[in-house]
């Protein structure tokens, strides 16, 4: 937690930027995992938490922008509940850590807010992600599930982007703490990897780092010899001699400022030719996107600078013909990198994603999405001094996807599909740090480097 005045000042500036209204930021409360009374990992709510700092379930917090007025509504725990949890500290006393002084059971916020709608009044909300909010918004404000949506503050979710999508020098050292556990998530990953090995046996490993050192894994880990499949979670192959690991992990700080790297290596700790051949390919379109980053750069500016590099190598090794650029501006790039170059990282492993374009459609708002140019909308995002993004390259050979681009005819005289027939089995590469956008450039957050050249990885691997 930082001091009440950080929070106070984000709140003040929040008001500010709304103007009028109210602004209702709910936290999350504990979610069930099979019963009432066994519940997930508590996750705080990212927007909550950066104004009103508290990591503790069922608060909600108000902001009234014409009058000034900050609340927090919750309920103190009963004799019946510390059996359970043992004491713990007072709504009020919580509140006055963050610099809130008025608290209110959380019975009386469904009245203050009809009140305040039959006067006309305008109820800010955040598009709401999880069941349990959408149920406790749709009975404060008397909106069905369905059209929670249709009522969301556009207002809001563009002024919270601006706002945490740019981070202040504590909120960099709170992502400079996440990094370590990072660091050792994946050198620990790299010295277990050899043949015979389970891939749950590291994901476990590393998963228990980020929980034993910080608030745990900022996303479920990614461990899989499947690396073409880009969001694997099945962790149930065996190590095979021959194969790529792919390893996308990071961990969370007590702040709840994440860290979020991908390494790719050889099971036998040695590159063969091939392997390395993509290897490098992938590492020197990592490698200039760290070069070229400045501020106010286009985000789609860096991701076709990326996808250009990917291509010059592909020429080279003749997966793909004629020039890097006819490549890129036929769209044959998606097909061996079908996602974007990275994405926003802070109090949330993909930064304001939960009010963002893969949420609902920009189509509406695209003018003020363009306007605001934040992480929420990746088309007309720019980046600025303090904004921090993934830089995550990679290839991937995904057969399903190679076979439908043939089969439709897609990228003739480009890509050499028979050639390409050899890669079926490879899997795939990625490589990703994080960039902090400095005042004249970049550079990668962290006080070291994770193991990231053939060399380096060689050295470690299975060691």
């Amino acid at each position: 937690m930082f001091s009440a005045k950080t929070y106070t000042a984000r709140r003040e500036t929040l008001r500010t930027k709304i103007g009028s209204g109210i602004i209702l930021l709910p936290g999350n409360p504990l979610s069930p995992n099979n019963y009432p009374n066994n519940a997930y990992y508590f996750r705080q709510d990212s927007s909550f938490r950066y104004y009103f700092g508290l990591n503790t379930p069922d608060l909600v917090g108000l902001i009234d922008a014409d009058s000034g007025e900050e609340a927090l509504y919750g309920d103190d725990l009963t004799v019946e509940d510390i059996i359970w949890t043992g004491p713990q500290p007072s709504l009020h006393d919580m509140a006055a850590e963050v610099g809130v002084h008025a608290t209110f059971p959380l019975a009386e916020l469904q009245g203050r807010l009809r009140r305040a709608i039959a006067l006309g009044r305008k109820i800010h909300y955040l598009p709401p992600y999880r069941g349990e909010t959408k149920l406790q918004l749709s009975a404060l404000l008397g909106i069905k599930p369905e059209l929670l949506h249709d009522y969301k503050s556009v207002d809001l979710m563009f002024a919270v982007a601006e706002m945490r999508e740019k981070k202040s020098a504590e909120e960099i050292e709170a992502l400079e703490r996440a990094f370590p556990l990072g660091y050792d998530m994946h050198l620990t990953a790299m010295k277990m990897c050899r043949p015979g090995v389970i891939e749950r046996e590291i994901a476990g490993a590393i998963e228990g780092i980020a929980k034993s050192r910080g608030q745990g894994v900022s996303f479920p880990s990614i461990v899989s010899q499947h690396g073409e499949t880009l969001h694997n979670l099945n962790a149930d192959g065996v190590l095979e001699e021959g194969r790529l690991l792919l390893c996308d992990a990071g961990a969370e700080s007590l702040e709840g400022y994440c860290s979020d790297h991908t390494r790719t290596y050889p099971v036998s700790g040695k590159f063969d030719a091939r392997q390395r051949e993509i290897y490098e390919i992938v590492l020197a379109a990592h490698d200039h996107v760290a070069r070229i980053v400045k501020p106010h750069m286009m985000y789609t500016e860096i991701h076709n600078a990326a996808y250009l590099t990917l291509a010059e190598g592909l020429v080279a090794i003749g997966l793909l013909k004629g020039s890097p650029a006819d490549a890129v501006a036929s769209g044959a790039m998606t097909m061996l990198m079908p996602h974007g170059l990275g994405h926003g990282l802070g109090m949330d492993v993909h930064d304001c994603e939960a009010m963002g374009e893969r949420s609902f459609d920009f189509s509406s708002i695209r003018e003020r999405a363009a306007r605001s140019a934040t992480c929420v909308y990746r088309a007309a995002w720019r980046v600025e001094p303090g904004t921090v993004m993934s830089d995550e390259p990679g290839l991937y050979f995904i057969p399903a996807l190679i076979d439908k681009c043939r089969a439709e005819g897609l990228y003739k005289g480009i890509v050499d599909y028979d050639r390409l027939d050899a890669y079926r089995d490879f899997g795939g590469i990625r490589i990703e740090d994080d960039l902090l956008v400095t005042e004249s450039g970049c550079r990668i957050l962290g006080d070291r480097k994770i193991p990231i050249t053939v060399d380096e990885l060689e050295a470690v691997v299975g060691k």
